[in-house]
């Protein structure tokens, strides 16, 4: 949802009706996963996708429909669907798609969406919690929870108080999905802080990360107190945040969250050094380290003369990024930035 704001945004100074399909539940080989959208305009342009491509046309259909009427559908496609069939779901996977008036175009949802938006822009953790439509006819009802907040725009029913409990599983898993909670269906769409890319030392790999970061849809965020390093002018693409200070003065003041992904790549020991220091006592869920294991074990006989623990030294994932034989820059990125792929999912990339 976060990347289709700018979307959002335009078709709304251009007057646009929109709905917006939502991905419920998947099984399968399904090509995306829960909680992933599409908005579909009334003049039929669409942004964004459900499947691979197979199911789309059918869902502007419904889309087209929900514009027309203001009711939400409920669509299942699967192999044993003669429509999911005939749209080409015949690769062995099944979806259900919830089709709705996007909350930003419908009137009775403006304040679940100014929650949604204000949080999305912010960069706050939420989960988008939506009552299931039983009966034919049957409005959505939705809501907007905050990790840190609460309830920001509740639920306009009565809730069972273990769906509270639900959520914030939920929130903590980063996991999207439908449950049942006493003869109601929810759909928990889970939206996280958005992820930062945080990059010590403007080495080579940092110029290719960047590009890699915004394709993710990442903060990137640059730190290197030596300005012929860290010159603007050398960088294909520019990261968000460009610091030419010490990692000491920039690291207190930056929103380091569980959904943070440190790369440490100076190869100078005083800038390295002055970084670990901060981001092994941080909350991030990725420190990665350049260097041999010669020099990550020096690395960490000087962390420990200054006082971390095995288990603190143990998170530094070093010599860094997968080892699939990377040699140039761009390959030594394309391995950090898998690791840090698979770090998020919390795999070993391994599997």
């Amino acid at each position: 949802m976060r990347e289709l704001l700018g979307t959002i945004e335009r078709w709304l100074r251009a007057g646009k009706r929109f709905a917006a399909a939502t991905v419920l539940r998947t099984v399968g080989s399904a090509p995306q996963p829960v909680g992933t959208q599409m908005l579909i305009a009334d003049d039929l342009q669409i942004e964004g996708a459900v499947s691979g491509g197979c199911v789309e046309s059918a869902v502007v259909e419904i889309a087209q429909q929900v514009l027309r009427t203001g009711i939400p559908v409920v669509a299942d496609f699967g192999v044993d669907d003669e429509t999911a069939w005939n749209v080409g779901l015949s690769c062995g996977g099944a979806i259900r798609v919830l089709v709705a008036l996007h909350p930003a175009v419908d009137p009775e949802r403006q304040s679940v969406w100014h929650a949604l938006s204000s949080a999305l822009q912010s960069g706050e953790g939420i989960v988008w919690v939506v009552r299931l439509p039983t009966t034919e006819g049957e409005p959505v009802l939705d809501g907007v929870w905050s990790a840190h907040r609460g309830w920001i725009a509740p639920l306009p029913v009565s809730i069972p108080e273990s769906l509270n409990t639900t959520i914030a599983e939920a929130y903590q898993q980063r996991r999207s999905m439908t449950v049942a909670e006493q003869s109601e269906e929810y759909f928990l769409g889970v939206l996280p802080p958005k992820p930062m890319l945080l990059i010590i030392g403007a080495g080579f790999p940092a110029f290719d990360l960047i590009i890699f970061g915004h394709r993710l849809g990442m903060e990137t965020v640059l730190i290197d107190p030596r300005k012929v390093f860290a010159n603007p002018e050398r960088f294909p693409q520019l990261p968000d945040r460009l610091f030419h200070q010490w990692p000491s003065e920039v690291l207190p003041a930056l929103p380091i969250t569980e959904e943070t992904y440190a790369v440490v790549l100076s190869h100078d020991p005083k800038i390295d050094d002055d970084a670990l220091r901060w981001l092994l006592r941080s909350p991030a869920r990725y420190i990665g380290a350049l260097g041999s294991r010669k020099t990550h074990q020096k690395r960490v006989q000087r962390l420990q003369q200054q006082g971390f623990t095995e288990a603190e030294l143990a998170r530094i994932a070093a010599p860094i990024g997968l080892p699939i034989g990377a040699i140039t820059p761009a390959e030594i990125a394309v391995s950090i930035i898998a690791e840090i792929v698979a770090a998020k999912y919390g795999k070993t990339g391994e599997e």
